[in-house]
């Protein structure tokens, strides 16, 4: 299957060109993602999750459910209320806007990199009293050591230049006994190298899984929406990167998680 032709463009420059011009063009990506009508208010743009033991959700979040169970899924085993808690790569804001609301954290700081989908979530959830978002760098990150109970990250990594670089951050600014919530796909001989950076870098692992079967299953429920959702708001040239970055049936991302290319992660570790 295809890219279209701007994401094949995109795709061949990110192989070539240094990490930082990656890490710009990622977030120019991104950038344009927050300000695009195919979205318009929608929180959410992960691939969602088919979960065997679904939260219970209030009847505004119902809507968002299977997007809602990948956060879940996350952060479920850990306990967040009363915890200062960072979440790297918030994106549209909608996971973080629920976490905040139902798990109560002290403080929930949403970090992102485009400054335009920062503007996004503070329009949309910033009457959230525990919920601050800010605009910023995973691999970077703008915080004392030792900062915060709790770091979660949900589909988001995949774009990090230096996936060592965010997991060291991530061990900097937890406190000692301190979780990271980590979720998001990769082929399997990467997924080992994160798997050896996780330990070498201190972390224990507490809990590992492969969820591609629940997330591919949550794909094929919303792939239709997400595609009618990307006709409306796009024109027929970056129609098809926008289908490909959404996962939807038949586009390179979907179709290599069905061949078995890619796989869907979920780490729980500790420092």
């Amino acid at each position: 299957m295809r890219l279209g032709l701007p994401a094949r463009i995109f795709a061949t420059l990110l192989k070539i060109l240094p990490r930082r011009i990656g890490d710009k063009m990622w977030r120019w990506w991104y950038q344009r993602l927050a300000k695009a009508k195919a979205w318009g208010d929608f929180g959410f743009m992960n691939y969602g999750f088919i979960d065997d033991n679904p939260p219970i959700l209030e009847l505004e979040d119902e809507s968002d459910r299977l997007f809602i169970q990948l956060y879940h899924m996350n952060i479920r085993d850990i306990e967040l209320h009363g915890k200062k808690v960072l979440e790297v790569g918030s994106g549209r804001g909608g996971g973080a806007n629920w976490i905040a609301r139902t798990y109560s954290p002290s403080q929930l700081v949403a970090l992102d990199y485009s400054g335009a989908a920062v503007k996004l979530c503070n329009r949309m959830y910033g009457r959230q009293n525990n919920l601050t978002f800010i605009e910023g760098n995973s691999m970077n990150l703008s915080f004392e050591d030792e900062s915060f109970d709790v770091v979660y990250n949900v589909e988001s990594s995949h774009c990090y230049s230096d996936m060592s670089q965010f997991i060291q951050e991530a061990h900097r600014v937890l406190r000692q006994g301190g979780h990271l919530a980590w979720t998001d796909f990769r082929d399997q001989k990467t997924m080992q190298s994160i798997h050896e950076s996780f330990l070498s870098i201190g972390f224990k692992i507490e809990e590992k899984a492969d969820i591609t079967p629940e997330v591919v299953a949550a794909l094929d429920l919303v792939s239709d929406d997400k595609k009618s959702r990307i006709k409306k708001g796009t024109g027929p040239i970056i129609r098809r990167s926008f289908e490909t970055f959404a996962g939807v049936r038949g586009t390179p991302v979907y179709d290599s998680f069905t061949n078995g290319e890619l796989g869907y992660f979920r780490y729980l570790l500790k420092k």
